[in-house]
């Protein structure tokens, strides 16, 4: 009977919980029309990127993305350029907010992976920003699990194509049109999940990880939170599951 209680009582908090924290779900910006209108970031939910493609480290060293996968250990993928004048550097500023609150760590619960698509940019620049932005996440010991990479082309080309990341170069104003957002894939390399724009809630960001983690990352709230939200692939968030407290609303009366 205890025990039953005890079961009861964790479901009725999750549902607590859940209620205090749901949020409704943003919308996602439409790409601009005219010569822009191919700028895009198409969701792959489910397929794989090839993680022997090779990219170059801060050191210029090359590797295959797969050194960056881990078992049990989700990874979150930026695709930016160093040199941008501003939206990537939203992006990474977004991303940096949003992990300070987790208790999860780089390097240990998950990876930043962090590539530039300009392959003119080099590890010079990488190592630069990487040095910033592990300052600026201010988390001592967690440095190992900040990537920041450069490649050619070719890889480039490949892996923006299997992440469904669309931009295109404007010669007059020598930037990049591009789409802004990260992405969460699994340990093996599979697209778990998008999560949109320069503002990551940091509620969105760590059931995304604990789910591209399959469990392995979080804990029993984390995995009770899961049952509460579900991910809207429309707008890259997680939204609360109105049928969750229904059905909850039904076993309990």
């Amino acid at each position: 009977m205890r025990d039953g209680r005890r079961s009861l009582f964790t479901i009725v908090a999750a549902a607590l919980v859940c209620l205090v924290v749901a949020s409704p779900a943003r919308a996602q910006v439409s790409a601009p029309s005219g010569q822009f209108k191919d700028v895009a970031f198409e969701q792959k939910l489910g397929e794989s990127i090839d993680l022997d493609l090779v990219f170059n480290d801060e050191a210029g060293e090359p590797h295959r993305l797969g050194e960056y996968f881990h078992e049990g250990r989700p990874v979150i993928l930026a695709l930016v350029y160093f040199e941008c004048p501003m939206l990537c550097n939203m992006v990474l500023n977004g991303l940096v907010v949003s992990l300070r609150p987790l208790s999860f760590d780089p390097g240990d619960d998950f990876e930043v992976l962090v590539v530039s698509f300009d392959p003119t940019e080099g590890p010079d620049l990488a190592k630069a920003k990487r040095a910033n932005y592990v300052e600026d996440y201010g988390r001592p010991g967690t440095e190992e699990g900040w990537h920041f990479l450069t490649g050619d082309s070719t890889a480039i080309a490949a892996l923006t194509d299997q992440v469904g990341f669309r931009y295109v170069y404007d010669e007059e104003k020598d930037q990049y049109a591009h789409a802004s957002g990260i992405t969460l894939l699994t340990d093996e390399g599979v697209l778990s999940r998008y999560l949109f724009g320069i503002d990551y809630a940091p509620k969105d960001l760590k059931l995304g990880l604990t789910e591209a983690s399959d469990g392995e990352v979080g804990g029993v709230v984390e995995q009770l939170l899961l049952l509460c939200y579900q991910y809207d692939p429309q707008t890259g968030k997680y939204g609360a599951a109105i049928m969750f407290f229904l059905r909850l609303g039904g076993a309990l009366t």
